[in-house]
């Protein structure tokens, strides 16, 4: 197994001197913790919640203890624990932090433990956060990373609601869309799905493939400009996909349908008409590269691909070398939308 990231290293630590025999968490990398940790109490049994399928399967691969089950479900399964592992890091998304912690410590039995760990050193924030959820909270420093230990004495008195739902106008229709922490993008419809939205343009009976589609916005939309098309809506991350299926709901959009998948392999390959992209911009060209590709093998010749970027210069270089023609890009508002047809 990989070594694990200095927070969940630390928590590692602070864990082994915990008791609990049902145990529950997250985790910065492959569940290193609870793989460690479940491997040394045989008889106890681990969950560890990731939500996106793609970091789900890099953990599946690794060898893990019989004891450890990964769930790669919208929410961390609804399970009562005794020990709860919340690794974190400084650079993650504030809500979803809160949100884990709160629903770990919901999970928790009284008198069960939460631990939770920051790669900041001098955190205060995460301190106060688990504060506000548990009393009496025990804080463990270590060099590279601080551990927080906290005890559940009594149930919690708040549970916060952390969706949102808000109002999307498109072409003079109001759409309903559902965001939750973890998903792109949460409470806001993100400028480049705007920009992707906006250009994109749809025919009666075409099927279109919304790649990375987050919560949902770029898929919902199409979906309710034509009635007859058939929009797929992947995402690797499962609350996205839940929250895209949710927005169909709320728009009564039954040409809407959804997949969870990290590996580029949909259904029907070769039959769809239009493909869209907003790729991430946090690792490079790798994931664009990926969407390019899953969009290459299930577009039909001739279908059309349509992706928002900040960095045309590769889809330039990358598309004619790649099996695609007539590309061309556009500059709209500081993005820059590039459109090609599968050869």
């Amino acid at each position: 197994m990989l070594a694990p990231r200095p927070a969940e290293a630390r928590l590692i630590e602070i864990a082994r001197d915990a008791p609990g025999r049902r145990l529950a968490g997250v985790t910065l990398g492959r569940a290193q913790a609870l793989a460690t940790l479940a491997g040394e109490r045989h008889e106890a049994t681990a969950v560890c919640w990731i939500p996106d399928c793609f970091r789900a399967a890099l953990a599946l691969a690794e060898d893990l203890p019989a004891n450890l089950q990964i769930a790669c479900e919208p929410d961390p399964p609804d399970k009562p624990c005794d020990l709860a592992l919340a690794p974190l890091s400084m650079h993650g998304e504030a809500e979803l932090a809160r949100e884990t912690l709160q629903e770990l410590a919901h999970r928790l039995e009284i008198g069960g433990r939460l631990l939770a760990a920051t790669d900041n050193p001098r955190d205060t924030w995460l301190h106060e956060q688990l504060a506000a959820i548990l009393p009496r909270v025990r804080k463990h420093p270590f060099d590279d990373a601080v551990v927080y230990s906290a005890v559940k004495t009594e149930p919690l008195r708040r549970r916060r609601d952390f969706s949102c739902e808000f109002a999307l106008r498109d072409r003079g229709r109001l759409l309903k869309l559902l965001t939750r922490p973890g998903v792109f993008s949460h409470r806001r419809v993100d400028p480049g799905a705007r920009r992707l939205m906006d250009a994109a343009e749809i025919g009666p009976g075409e099927r279109v493939l919304d790649i990375g589609c987050g919560a949902g916005a770029v898929a919902l939309a199409l979906a309710a400009r034509e009635p007859t098309a058939q929009v797929l809506a992947v995402d690797s991350h499962a609350r996205a996909v839940a929250c895209t299926q949710r927005g169909a709901e709320l728009n009564d959009l039954p040409n809407v349908s959804t997949l969870l998948s990290a590996n580029g392999e949909y259904p029907d390959p070769g039959t769809y008409d239009l493909a869209v992209a907003n790729p991430p911009y946090y690792a490079g060209h790798e994931i664009a590269a990926r969407m390019v590709a899953a969009a290459h093998r299930s577009l039909r010749v001739g279908g059309r691909l349509l992706a928002v970027t900040k960095s045309p210069q590769w889809y330039a270089e990358h598309l004619p070398a790649t099996g695609w023609r007539s590309t061309c890009t556009s500059e709209v508002k500081r993005y820059h939308l590039v459109s090609a047809e599968r050869a």
